[in-house]
């Protein structure tokens, strides 16, 4: 076993969020020379399971394995099916376990990325559920830097107490960043209330839920539109209403007239 390779895959490996547990197995496999192993990872993230199948594949040429892709299964509490997505091992900035948890429950990731030139570039990424590739996986959207999407602008249209501190303003956008659904203090009529943000570089905004997750743009959407639509219905009745009115006074002076044209003869 090459040694040096085995110590370049068990720090791959652990710093794309798999941590030190696979060390040992790894070792072993790597022992046996076989022309492809894999190891297998489950991790919780609240009542949420995801288990990660971990591919290695053996050089033809020499005795260097490479680590070149995992394999995702989340299995949602309650949900008797899973969601499965196959991330691969670039030479660049790898989507971490933690980081493809977060892209698959439909959130965006902030990562520097290789081309295919070598060049680094800087995208949020994000799945696209609505299409897939010849393996079935799904595609990446790519938010360029161009596209213009400015995360702390977005964060800082709202009344949040982490901003006023450096530590904690910084804190709070790396776990944008990695994709988090981030716990913040919000100042809502001089009282500090928990609420929870996450990254929307598409619409180029945060979406923002309260300390049950439920998302209350949305909600507060809703009901404007409902308000606007009891407002056009309200306004429809007054016209009317004001319509009548009118048509009875025309009726009313008719009738006046009338009067005096027969009292006259």
């Amino acid at each position: 076993m090459n040694e040096r390779n085995y110590d370049y895959l068990k720090d791959q490996v652990k710093y794309t969020g798999f941590g030190e547990a696979l060390e040992g197995e790894l070792k072993q496999q790597m022992e046996k020379q076989q022309p492809t192993f894999s190891l297998k990872h489950d991790a919780f993230y609240g009542e949420d399971k995801v288990s990660a199948e971990l591919s290695f594949r053996k050089s033809e040429q020499t005795d260097l394995y490479f680590f070149n892709s995992y394999k995702v299964s989340l299995q949602k509490e309650g949900r008797p099916e899973s969601l499965e997505q196959t991330f691969y091992i670039n030479k660049g900035n790898n989507i971490t376990l933690k980081e493809a948890y977060n892209l698959m429950e439909g959130r965006a990731v902030n990562k520097d990325l290789t081309s295919r030139e070598g060049e680094v570039y800087n995208a949020w990424v994000s799945l696209d559920f609505k299409d897939t590739d010849n393996n079935g996986n799904f595609r990446l959207n790519h938010y360029h830097e161009n596209y213009g999407y400015d995360l702390e602008a977005a964060v800082g249209k709202h009344p949040i107490k982490e901003l006023d501190n450096p530590s904690h303003k910084e804190d709070l956008m790396n776990s944008l960043k990695k994709g988090n659904l981030q716990s913040a203090t919000f100042i809502r009529d001089g009282q500090e209330v928990k609420q929870y943000l996450e990254a929307n570089p598409q619409f180029k905004t945060v979406n923002v839920y309260d300390a049950d997750k439920n998302r209350l743009d949305m909600r507060q959407g809703k009901e404007q539109q409902q308000a606007e639509k009891q407002g056009q219905s309200s306004k429809q009745g007054r016209g009317e209403s004001a319509k009548g009115n009118d048509e009875d006074a025309a009726g009313e002076e008719k009738q006046k007239k009338q009067r005096r044209k027969a009292q006259s003869m």
